[in-house]
């Protein structure tokens, strides 16, 4: 399966610039290291906060 970057640009949600943009098995790998989730998982004003950590993401989805 081939990645398609420009497909997966223009529907990621993350603000953050970064080279993973759009490499969503690299941006999931690099995050699952740190264990954290990516920016694409979080509402707007919660992905806003770039606080990446699984505590955060469960704090938010409860609000």
């Amino acid at each position: 399966m081939e990645c398609d970057i420009d497909k997966n640009t223009k529907n990621c949600t993350c603000t953050y610039a970064c080279e993973k943009k759009g490499k969503c098995c690299e941006c999931v790998a690099y995050h699952k290291t740190r264990n954290e989730l990516p920016g694409c998982l979080f509402s707007a004003a919660a992905e806003a906060k770039y606080d990446r950590s699984i505590e955060h993401f469960i704090s938010q989805s409860s609000k």
